[in-house]
């Protein structure tokens, strides 16, 4: 027999840790090969870990809430054979070879060594993960220029990303000094989940109810993205007549060729991403005084959660997928996101959002835009409502199936005019839709 030292697998870009949810199976317990052995939980989503091998839990080292590196050793198993792991053992992040920056991450990832201790603080207020370090520390990259650079991740941590945008813009323009870094550090500053302005009493027959981890996260990151961003919403009200007629033609032919459900919200991706195609400055991070335009289109699609939380899962180079595509993606998505079965690279990477509040039968809302994206945009409920057509043979009213879409956009880096006539082009993509539109 031999020990075999159960690791906590690598979770995705910028993950590092993640705290225990709850063990599925108690010490003493076999396991086979890929069963789900426990509940993690990361600031992105909750997922189980599998174990690679079979044998018997004889201990249990990272309990119920506590944190636990990625890398370091959960629980051993007693296994058939000799020899077995150790807690040295490294474990290296995967970077698609299709990475610009794949050369330069593999040499820095591959001695790294997660067991360590996760952040390492250097001094006042500034924390960096292992990754972040060593990239600064092979680029020469100096504290005073690591406080220049506002970071995206949570609690306003640099991340990969972070770093990366800032070594590429390095030599276009000075370092920024610290002083900036100091006039802006009310913005990075952890922010309290909630500041009353008062004493808030608690009545007799009054309940309290303590936030869960994922409120938590969401109320921290809404505040701060409140706070960083100066927001401007945007409002029209759109014909969807020609795309409610072309779903029920499409949908039960759809579902019986694919078995999957044709929803309005692919319709939606798909008029959005051509729209960003239209207007690329939409598709923009703004970090420190660099805007940062991205190449991919990636869509967040806000979905709620059966406890009341909300995630967002993102639609990966959306503009490459047709619509049965997006189709498919999307209710993917869904589904793992309301059965927990969300990867934590499901929830990375968007570059712009869509929250879809008339599911909830709401005509309009006015979303908070997810840092570090500088748009996001709300789809209403569709309302049969009489309408004033023009025709040949002059105006008549109809019945039309009506939407509102509003816009709520960063004025820091996005005008009225370009906020505006980013919603124009959606609304007349879905407005004019063709309903010989194939899928």
């Amino acid at each position: 027999m031999a020990e075999y030292k159960l690791l906590l697998p690598s979770m995705g870009e910028g993950v590092m840790e993640a705290t225990i949810i709850t063990w599925l199976f108690n010490e003493g317990d076999n396991v086979k090969e890929d069963d789900s052995v426990v509940e993690i939980a990361t600031d992105k989503v909750d997922s189980d870990v599998p174990t690679p091998v079979s044998g018997k839990i004889v201990k249990i080292l990272k309990q119920k809430d506590e944190v636990a590196k990625v890398g370091e050793a959960i629980a051993i198993l007693e296994i058939e054979g000799e020899g077995g792991n150790t807690a040295s053992e490294e474990v290296k992040t995967e970077t698609p070879a299709s990475s610009p920056d794949a050369d330069t991450l593999k040499a820095i990832e591959e001695p790294l060594n997660p067991t360590a201790t996760s952040h390492v603080e250097f001094s006042g207020d500034l924390y960096l993960s292992p990754l972040v370090k060593s990239i600064a520390q092979q680029e020469n990259i100096s504290e005073t220029e690591l406080k220049s650079i506002k970071g995206s991740g949570l609690e306003g941590r640099i991340t990969k990303e972070d770093i990366l945008a800032y070594v590429s813009n390095r030599g276009n323009q000075p370092a920024q000094q610290a002083v900036s870094t100091q006039a802006a550090a009310p913005v990075a500053a952890k922010t309290p989940v909630s500041a009353p302005a008062s004493t808030v009493s608690v009545a007799a027959g009054d309940e309290i109810i303590p936030m869960d981890r994922m409120r938590k996260i969401i109320a921290e990151n809404m505040v701060k993205a409140k706070q960083i961003a100066p927001h401007v919403t945007s409002f029209i009200e759109t014909d969807v007549t020609n795309v409610v007629k072309w779903r029920n033609k499409h949908k039960d032919i759809f579902e019986k060729r694919e078995g999957e459900k044709l929803t309005f919200m692919p319709i939606f991706v798909k008029a959005i991403v051509k729209a960003i195609q239209d207007f690329p400055m939409i598709n923009v991070s703004l970090n420190g005084d660099n805007i940062i335009k991205k190449k991919n289109i990636n869509i967040g699609m806000a979905t709620a959660l059966p406890d009341g939380n909300l995630i967002v899962p993102v639609i990966k180079n959306a503009d490459q997928l047709s619509l049965s595509g997006l189709a498919k993606a999307i209710n993917d998505l869904a589904y793992r996101a309301r059965n927990k079965k969300l990867r934590p690279e499901d929830t990375q990477g968007a570059t712009y959002t869509i929250s879809n509040v008339g599911s909830f039968g709401n005509l309009m809302g006015t979303p908070i835009i997810p840092q570090p994206q500088v748009a996001i945009m709300a789809i209403g409920a569709i309302v049969k409502k009489p309408a004033v057509l023009e025709t040949k043979d002059g105006d008549v009213i109809a019945i039309r199936q009506l939407m509102f879409m509003s816009h709520s956009y960063d004025h820091r880096v996005v005008d009225g005019s370009l906020g505006g006539m980013m919603l124009k082009h959606v609304h007349d993509y879905l407005q004019n839709w063709d309903l010989n539109t194939e899928i």
